[in-house]
């Protein structure tokens, strides 16, 4: 069951984010199962889509530029739903904003599987945009609400925690296209979503009984003195750039698998194990390195973003590069993808706290809902303009265009991070520099830099 692998995943956790003599605490031990749980059931629920309902969609009357919609009103609502359920966490309560999150996800997952009674056209759409966008305020509540109570009982291993709890997010991914496309080929379409919306349901009384409940008082603080911080803003066009080519993937890749190489929809979900798989292997070891070398986290965004843009553009690949597609090159370039988002990911929700914790945010849930909102909501606006842009330019000009478009966010953004961390190299040395011309101590004061970093030497003076 989820909760035995999650206890025994928990005491291997015990060393990276405890000290040697101290072990996990059965609060501690809860909290982890249940938001594993919660992860895990959403992801599977979530990523069922995408080897069969574009191909479905289609043969109800919607375009490559609606099912673009489809998929991104489901993450311009989750943006929404969590800027609001972000600043409200602490009055609302985290426990239940998760559980009531999963419980409506689970009701609208089961109603989606009922669309194929509608009649075509006009009347899928609209349901199809309705449904989808309740389910998406489930969600973020789920999400929001699981974040920030992550952090808040792992204050000290923010990276290591949610690096492995990315685990159970990575299997849902990776269980949820295959058993999808499998459900969808043998039983037809409602199948897979009667079956998952299930199986999510059974999670709203299992957190009600293990979930912790959690007291906070409000905060004054806001998403606007937040977001007023150049560094954040820098991480979470990062953030964007991420979502968006996953959301991209979501919407185009099984159209264009199942249209180039004759993929069944089931193949289709095997085909996305080569995103999902990396990620969820490479993303605890990654929190670990990130907790315990923070100054590696810029530079983990950087290499990341340039694999991911190198990713997209070989996906195609770029039509100018005059490369054929090939089936063994997308299942390269996919692993490639799933690897680098890991190692851009897991370091930025670290990297906003810190710096709302240096800026003079409160340390308590109130910070953490509303870092967790900025994160659910960037993400979210990724996850809409990746499949409505991406869908235009697929059916304007064609799949590999849009997915070197992809490639192209990715390395601007890359570019920015890169001139952000020299300019802070810069104005350090700028400062030690002025700091050694001042004392006449200049020459202890640098070999004490050496060996102590700069916390020491601005203590000694």
């Amino acid at each position: 069951t989820i909760e035995t692998v999650c206890v025994v995943w928990s005491f291997t956790l015990e060393e990276s984010t405890s000290s040697p003599n101290q072990r996990m605490t059965r609060y501690q031990i809860l909290t982890l199962t249940s938001i594993a749980s919660v992860n895990f059931s959403s992801m599977i629920c979530y990523s069922i889509l995408g080897p069969f309902f574009p191909k479905e969609a289609v043969q109800k009357g919607a375009s490559q530029t609606v099912i673009g919609l489809i998929f991104g009103c489901y993450a311009l609502c989750n943006l929404m739903g969590s800027l609001v359920l972000g600043k409200y966490i602490v009055q609302i309560g985290a426990k239940f904003m998760l559980i009531s999150g999963l419980f409506v996800s689970s009701v609208c997952t089961i109603l989606f599987g009922l669309l194929d009674k509608v009649p075509d056209g006009a009347t899928f759409i609209i349901l199809c945009f309705i449904i989808r966008s309740v389910d998406a305020v489930g969600f973020s509540a789920a999400m929001t609400s699981s974040f920030a109570v992550s952090t808040k009982v792992f204050p000290n291993s923010i990276a290591t925690v949610l690096g492995s709890l990315e685990i159970f997010t990575g299997l849902g991914l990776i269980l949820g296209p295959p058993i999808g496309g499998w459900l969808y080929q043998s039983f037809g379409y409602e199948v897979p979503f009667m079956a998952l919306g299930c199986f999510l349901f059974l999670m709203v009384p299992f957190n009600m009984y293990i979930l912790p409940s959690f007291d906070a008082d409000p905060s004054k603080d806001s998403f606007f003195r937040l977001f007023t911080r150049l560094k954040i803003v820098l991480i979470c066009f990062a953030i964007f750039t991420l979502s968006s080519g996953l959301g991209f993937l979501d919407a185009a890749l099984s159209i264009y698998a199942i249209d180039t190489f004759n993929l069944s929809p089931g193949y289709v979900g095997l085909l996305l194990l080569g995103l999902s798989l990396p990620y969820c292997l490479a993303s605890p070891l990654l929190g670990i390195v990130s907790d315990r070398f923070p100054s590696t986290r810029p530079w983990f965004m950087v290499l990341g973003g340039l694999f991911t843009a190198t990713g997209f553009w070989f996906l195609g690949p770029v039509p100018i590069l005059q490369i054929k597609s090939q089936l063994w090159l997308v299942v390269f370039m996919l692993g490639i993808i799933g690897f680098s988002l890991s190692m851009t990911a897991i370091p930025t929700f670290p990297e906003i706290l810190d710096c709302a914790y240096e800026n003079g945010f409160e340390e308590g849930l109130s910070t953490l809902g509303l870092v967790s909102g900025l994160f659910g909501a960037v993400w979210s606006f990724g996850m809409f303009c990746g499949p409505t842009l991406g869908g235009f330019i697929t059916q304007q000009l064609s799949f590999e265009w849009a997915a070197s478009v992809q490639g192209g966010l990715a390395f601007l953004a890359v570019c920015i991070i890169i001139i952000n961390v020299f300019y802070i190299v810069l104005f350090i040395t700028t400062r030690i520099s002025d700091t050694l011309k001042k004392t006449d101590k200049a020459d202890i004061w640098f070999w004490q830099f050496l060996d102590h970093g700069l916390p020491q030497l601005q203590m000694n003076r």
